[in-house]
């Protein structure tokens, strides 16, 4: 049985939930590396991460780098002595990095590698209609989420399932996987395979302009599309409202599939409804915000909002 001294890198809540499993499970920390603070809000105040403000309730030794290459942060983590590095959520390390300890350093990826290699897997697993997705452990190579297969966890996706609610689920996922993983590198009975070159998708970074609705897509496409931005970053689209033009961000929706003559795009409104015309039905806004506006549902919106007649979304 090896001694296992381990180096926790990450930073989001989703990195959480896996340190804290670590923790729980009475393996040693000898650090936790996380990014640096960040200003945040009108006041511009220092935020700190989530794996900073938990690392520090269970005073975990703590690096913060700006520079990942850095001579001083190299030297400091050499002397930390870790034998075992686990990456969660965190960046592309260099190699000095995730080359120095003798047992390697391993990364958790929330998809079934090789599928959905990249920044957003949980997102794209939905907008793109995924009915399954999962977590994976890896070994750290010079490639982004290329390296060998340690374990997976299959999960299923459901129908409606929005991708706040699917962040969670992998996140709990994860946690055990990692304890797994570091089970079996404890135990020195691990065994990898190389991912294989086939099916391979791409996850990228979310922008705004992949994050905004295409109101010509397929009912499915569209529904898949808003249930895998929220809450976060949100769908949004251009809102056009008696001749003013403004932005939306459209949360929870729903879809109904019927044949109709309505415009593309066309806004519906009854006293507790709005829906959006597409492609062989319709897309119900259960909750919205009208750029400076709450976040509403609908029908608290339609209290207190009128739409034209020939109101419609861009």
């Amino acid at each position: 049985m090896r001694d296992l001294r381990i180096v926790f890198m990450g930073t989001p809540d989703f990195a959480v939930a896996i340190l804290k499993k670590l923790v729980e499970d009475k393996h040693t920390i000898v650090g936790v590396i996380t990014a640096p603070d960040k200003p945040a809000g009108r006041g511009r105040k220092l935020n700190q991460s989530a794996v900073k403000k938990y690392a520090v309730e269970q005073n975990l030794p703590l690096l913060q780098p700006t520079n990942l290459k850095n001579e001083d942060f190299v030297k400091e983590l050499k002397e930390l002595h870790a034998n075992l590095q686990v990456v969660v959520a965190f960046r592309m390390l260099p190699k000095v990095v995730w080359q120095m300890p003798i047992y390697g350093t391993f990364n958790l990826h929330a998809s079934l590698l090789p599928s959905y290699r990249g920044a957003a897997p949980i997102h794209w697993a939905i907008i793109n209609g995924e009915e399954k997705t999962g977590v994976t452990s890896f070994f750290i190579d010079e490639k982004i989420d290329t390296g060998e297969i340690i374990l997976q966890k299959e999960i299923s996706i459901d129908k409606d399932e929005t991708v706040g609610e699917l962040h969670d689920k992998l996140m709990n996922l994860g946690a055990e996987l990692v304890s797994e993983t570091v089970s079996y590198i404890k135990e020195g009975s691990i065994t990898t395979q190389k991912q294989p070159e086939a099916d391979i998708k791409m996850a990228p970074k979310l922008f705004s302009e992949n994050c905004k609705v295409n109101w010509n897509g397929s009912l499915d496409a569209i529904y898949n599309h808003i249930r895998g931005l929220n809450p976060f970053p949100t769908a949004w689209s251009e809102m056009k409202n008696n001749e003013l033009v403004t932005s939306v961000k459209i949360y929870k929706v729903r879809k109904e599939e019927i044949a109709h003559q309505d415009t593309i795009g066309k806004i519906i409104t009854t006293k507790k409804d709005i829906k959006i015309a597409v492609d062989k039905g319709y897309i119900y806004i259960d909750e919205i915000k009208i750029s400076g506006k709450k976040k509403l549902d609908a029908k608290s919106l339609l209290n207190g909002y009128t739409f034209s007649s020939d109101a419609k979304m861009l």
